[in-house]
């Protein structure tokens, strides 16, 4: 239930934020994810921020990566190096959301050095989030997943780390000047990760009380 918990909250937090944000309207197709953690009044990029419910974010950034490693660190089925190699991308996605939590990137962040680190917190989420799906997919045994719900985690976990290239990218070449649809693909190296892994997790948790039938019924046969 963590693995559909974690993603959950940002994306409900995310919600609240941008509905909060009336003057102007925030654009999920235009304005960057972490505008909504800034209160502002601040310009960053050719963006104005200001983000009534900046709180509501700068929450939902801190607990949803720790909520996904809890996750993670539950699952009961992958150990030894296999565990390591969940592990791994999942601290680094709770890291970066406890980054992006304690360091909005606003202008004035920008200027007093702060900002780096939002900038490390936002990279650590978006490589470990990719990351981390795309070896579930690989684990797809491991865990107990179909064969198809692996494929998908591939597919979005790579679809995410060539959004991240793609807004790495534009970032570094347009400067000052707003770029219109910089908010969608900053999204579309988020959100596929999130909803691969809400997927995920339901997929184990309709698994487990599947898998605690036949365990009950063997001891009741033992008893007996």
């Amino acid at each position: 239930m963590l693995l559909i918990a974690g993603p959950v909250i940002f994306l409900l937090a995310e919600f609240i934020a941008a509905t909060a944000w009336t003057d102007p309207a925030y654009s999920y197709t235009h304005h960057f994810i972490s505008n909504l953690g800034v209160h502002g009044p601040s310009t960053l990029f050719g963006q104005y921020m200001y983000s009534p419910l900046a709180w509501v974010m700068n929450t939902g950034f801190f607990l949803f990566g720790l909520t996904i490693l809890a996750g993670i660190i539950a699952l009961r089925d992958v150990s030894g190096r296999r565990r390591w190699a969940v592990l791994v991308p999942a601290t680094m996605l709770a890291v970066g959301g406890v980054l992006l939590a304690l360091f909005p990137g606003s202008g004035e962040a920008l200027n007093d050095g702060t900002g780096q680190y939002h900038s490390t917190g936002a990279f650590l989420g978006f490589i470990g989030g990719n990351v981390l799906t795309i070896v579930l997919g690989r684990r797809w045994q491991g865990i107990g997943v179909s064969r198809r719900m692996g494929r998908a985690l591939i597919a979005v976990g790579v679809i995410g780390l060539l959004s991240m290239t793609a807004y790495l990218g534009l970032i570094l070449s347009a400067g000052d000047n707003p770029i219109g649809v910089i908010g969608l693909i900053e999204r579309g190296a988020v959100h596929p990760f999130l909803i691969g892994l809400i997927c995920a997790g339901a997929a184990i948790s309709k698994r487990r009380p599947a898998d605690a039938a036949p365990a009950r019924q063997v001891s009741a046969h033992a008893a007996d």
